[in-house]
C-alpha cells in the first residue's frame, strides 16, 4: 500500500507536458489573433474612406449644381473635411436651409494617436496636387491613411 502523498496529484513531467502543449497553441493563435485586428482596422479603414469619399463628391455635385456659393475660380470641393459635417448653406432654398454632407466626421483607424480631433488622422489632397505625392491646398479633393504601413493585401494604407 502506498502512501496518500504518492496517489494523488501530477507529476512534474506531466505539468511540463501540458505546459509545452499550452505554449504551442498560445504561439499558434496570437498570430491569428493580431491578422483578425488587422483585418477588422482594414475594414473600418474601407469603410470611412467610402464614407468620406463619397462625401466629397456629393459635395462637388452640390456644387457644381449651383446649391453651394463658390468664387468664380474655386473648383467646387470643400475648402475641408469639417464642413461636410457643419454644413453648408444650400443657396436654392428660400430659407436657406443647410446642407450636411456627414453626420459625423470618421477617424482612420490606423492613427496611433486617438487623442487628436479626427480631421487631423486623415492626409489631405487638393485638386491641384499629383496623385503619387497627396498635398493639402485650398480644398479637399481626396483623403488618404497617413499610415506608413502595409496592408494584408500588400498595399500600403497611403494608396487605398
Amino acid at each position: 500500500m502506498k502512501p496518500a502523498w504518492q496517489t494523488s496529484g501530477f507529476t512534474l513531467i506531466e505539468l511540463v507536458v501540458t505546459l509545452a502543449i499550452l505554449a504551442i497553441l498560445a504561439t499558434i493563435a496570437l498570430p491569428t489573433a493580431q491578422v483578425a485586428v488587422q483585418r477588422s482596422k482594414e475594414q473600418e479603414l474601407r469603410a470611412a474612406l467610402r464614407e468620406i469619399r463619397g462625401a466629397i463628391d456629393s459635395y462637388k455635385r452640390a456644387s457644381d449644381d449651383g446649391r453651394i456659393r463658390r468664387e468664380a475660380n474655386a473648383s467646387g470641393y470643400p475648402p475641408n473635411l469639417v464642413v461636410l459635417v457643419e454644413g453648408v448653406e444650400d443657396q436654392r432654398s428660400p430659407k436657406r436651409a443647410k446642407l450636411y454632407f456627414l453626420r459625423r466626421l470618421p477617424r482612420d483607424p490606423m492613427h496611433p494617436d486617438s487623442s487628436i480631433p479626427a480631421e487631423q488622422t486623415w492626409l489631405l489632397r487638393s485638386y491641384a496636387s499629383e496623385p503619387d505625392e497627396p498635398k493639402d491646398g485650398e480644398d479637399v479633393y481626396d483623403v488618404v491613411s497617413r499610415s506608413a504601413k502595409v496592408g494584408l493585401n500588400g498595399v500600403a494604407y497611403r494608396r487605398w
